[in-house]
């Protein structure tokens, strides 16, 4: 991992919530967040992610799975565009492919990234989310989703 990443990226007073149902990944993440100052929420499915979201409060960052067990990413975020008052930012991060992000309308996530992905993009994407220096359009094609994440790695 680069460290251009680290020196752009400070999470002192964000909190993110992550929800995957991949325990690995949950712990990585958690793991590279918590080196960068934020505070990080888990969550193993879309169910649990709305209970956190109800319980306490204000996340600056959702990092949303799209498929998943009992509540997927695709009903979590149906569930947060009824919501109301602020709702976080959300970076989608999915297998499925491109045509899996497509079924998203582009207004409802900040951005997405396929996996595995490279984990300096995947920052870079939080980064930008966060500093709100993000379209609201869906990604260009040949993009790979995101900011050029290389889906072969």
């Amino acid at each position: 991992m680069s460290t251009t990443v680290h020196s752009k990226l400070d999470g002192s007073g964000k909190t993110i919530l992550v929800i995957d149902d991949d325990l690995a990944i949950r712990v990585l993440l958690q793991a590279v967040l918590r080196r960068m100052k934020f505070d990080v929420e888990l969550a193993e499915d879309g169910a649990v992610g709305l209970q956190k979201l109800a319980n306490n409060g204000t996340f600056d960052l959702v990092l949303l799975d799209l498929m998943m067990p009992r509540l997927n990413g695709y009903e979590f975020i149906d569930a947060m565009n009824g919501r109301d008052g602020d709702r976080p930012h959300i970076v989608v991060f999915t297998a499925a492919g491109k045509r899996g992000v497509d079924k998203i309308p582009s207004h409802a996530i900040c951005n997405s990234i396929l996996k595995p992905f490279d984990l300096d993009k995947f920052l870079d994407i939080i980064a930008e989310c966060l500093s709100g220096d993000h379209g609201t359009s869906p990604p260009a094609p040949g993009a790979e989703l995101g900011t050029g994440a290389d889906s072969s790695s």
